[in-house]
């Protein structure tokens, strides 16, 4: 008596399947679960024979054996039970081999035979519909998120007896379909429109909509808010230092209201780490259109440990750095940060992606962030007021010490926030608004798009050192001033290339095909930071 079950796995930020291979066997009674199995993996021998005593399937005294192949990659989660408890039914000829068939089950059991919600749905369906599995059953919680995939069928369950009754009838699906969505209105028949495409019209719209913060509020301060533009046009680094008070924080939390909408495929990328971490909502916006996801915004406090900021553990889970991927991280009072956990970042943000290497493989989890920093020029904040500062000079560079030189290094613009003139506050100077400068990054963006189709580029920050040489052409003017900027900064190659980037995304944003000298002269004024002179 033999069954064999499809389910899947999560390693790392991708999906395996998995075969849960049972066989029920005459002889001495044991349960035993064998291929790499995790202690949740293991403690499902408890879970399933108590609720299959409690939907009235009585385990005889027999010798169970389970085996989750291939048996070489590490198994861990409570999304085995269901899988286990279907095979020892079929195994026990309770259910038919042929209802099984091109069919995925994943879902923990609870000890009534209730399907309560796992981790990792979403990329477990992807990958199934990849290999040509057309249906998946899932807990009622989860059901949603299969249906984010549209080549494969994903029914909701809310107990092992529903199972039963989905695998049993030729019209189990439908009609599992139809009572779940009455016992849940919000899973609207577990259907959810993945049409995430938005035009720069829709998009400010739906920005407005989404988010409250809107640079229209901030008075005066038009510097940063060029830099904030310029930074989201290109998807750079940003550090903004300057006095308490003046604006820093107000800032970093209005970039996401600037930044393009997330395509269909990002949008789908951030769902699967969210999905994996357990902190997937489904937030279907009103009209039903769209996942509701929008650009993640990150801002953990000083105090964060190095495993919490880029993953990590005996088994590994994204970081913080990698649930802010395609978004923002905001690393608010930047120098409070311990210096080793800071120098952390330095490998995430050159190569996009987090690996850690483990006795059990490898694993990889996608960061492609774009790093925002705030911090103070001295420990009391008001240097170089020499009216109101009483740091002595050790202490100041003491203080920004803290902040390695490789990290500066990678940040692209770095510009000071000075204290909002009385005058803008009564006037109510407020610029422009998040409307407005988020469509000028969209025109920007559209350049880019049209410059780097066919390629995985997606922003001028997300080019390599050839392909600044091959996008970023410099006249003879051009490379003049450059020469002359590189020796009098004492650049790094790495500086340089940052410089030529933004210079591009300045371009853009003026809808210049050229990088002309005034564009280089902006991005260079982005470099030259007096306070860490």
């Amino acid at each position: 008596m033999f069954s064999t079950i499809t389910s899947g796995t999560i390693y790392g930020i991708c999906s395996c399947a998995v075969q849960v291979e049972v066989d029920v066997s005459q002889g001495l009674p044991c349960f035993q679960i064998v291929g790499l199995p995790g202690s949740e993996v293991r403690e499902a021998r408890e879970r399933v024979k108590v609720a299959l005593k409690n939907v009235g399937i009585a385990l005889p005294p027999v010798c169970v054996n389970v085996n989750l192949s291939p048996a070489d990659i590490p198994k861990s989660g409570t999304l085995f039970d269901l899988p286990v408890a279907v095979g020892i039914m079929a195994a026990l000829s309770k259910l038919p081999q042929e209802a099984l068939r091109d069919t995925l089950l994943i879902g923990e059991l609870g000890l009534s035979g209730e399907l309560k919600p796992v981790k990792g749905a979403l990329p477990i369906v992807r990958e199934a519909a990849r290999r040509g599995i057309r249906r998946c059953i899932l807990p009622l919680e989860n059901a949603w998120e299969g249906a984010l995939v549209e080549d494969a069928e994903s029914i909701g369950v809310s107990s092992l007896q529903e199972t039963i009754e989905v695998l049993t009838r030729k019209d189990g699906a439908q009609r599992g379909r139809a009572g779940h969505a009455s016992s849940q209105e919000k899973n609207r028949e577990t259907r959810v429109e993945t049409d995430c495409t938005l035009s720069p019209e829709d998009g400010d719209s739906a920005a407005s909509g989404r988010n409250d913060e809107d640079f229209a509020d901030m008075s005066g301060q038009e510097s940063l808010k060029r830099a904030a533009k310029v930074a989201a046009a290109g998807f750079h680094n940003l550090l903004v230092v300057g006095t308490p008070g003046s604006g820093k924080t107000m800032l970093a939390r209005r970039i996401p209201s600037i930044l393009p909408p997330l395509s269909p495929e990002e949008t789908l990328e951030v769902a699967s780490i969210h999905s994996i971490s357990g902190i997937l909502k489904a937030e279907v916006r009103k009209g039903g259109k769209g996942l509701g996801i929008d650009r993640p915004f990150l801002n953990p406090h000083h105090t964060i440990t190095g495993q919490a900021l880029v993953g990590g553990g005996k088994v590994p889970a994204p970081g913080v750095v990698s649930l802010a991927h395609r978004g923002v991280l905001f690393l608010d009072e930047l120098p409070e940060f311990k210096r080793a956990t800071l120098d952390i970042l330095r490998q995430p943000i050159e190569d996009r992606q987090v690996q850690i290497a483990r006795n059990s493989g490898t694993y990889v989890y996608p960061a492609d962030f774009m790093l925002v920093g705030a911090m103070n020029p001295c420990p009391c904040g008001y240097y170089p007021d020499a009216g109101r500062c009483r740091c002595t000079p050790y202490e100041i560079r003491r203080y920004l010490r803290r902040v390695s030189g490789p990290i500066l290094d990678r940040m692209d613009l770095c510009v000071e926030a000075h204290p909002v003139a009385f005058q803008d506050i009564a006037d109510h100077k407020s610029g422009e608004s998040s409307a407005q400068m988020r469509r000028c990054v969209m025109d920007a963006r559209k350049l880019q798009a049209e410059r780097f189709a066919g390629t995985d580029i997606r922003f001028n920050a997300d080019m390599k050192a050839a392909d600044v040489e091959r996008y970023c052409p410099l006249g003879g003017q051009e490379k003049r001033f450059m020469e002359k900027m590189f020796t009098s900064m004492q650049m790094s190659v790495r500086g340089y290339h940052r410089v030529v980037k933004v210079a591009r995304t300045i371009a853009d944003l003026e809808g210049s095909e050229r990088i002309r000298e005034a564009h280089l002269a902006e991005a260079i004024c982005y470099r030259r930071m007096e306070v860490f002179r």
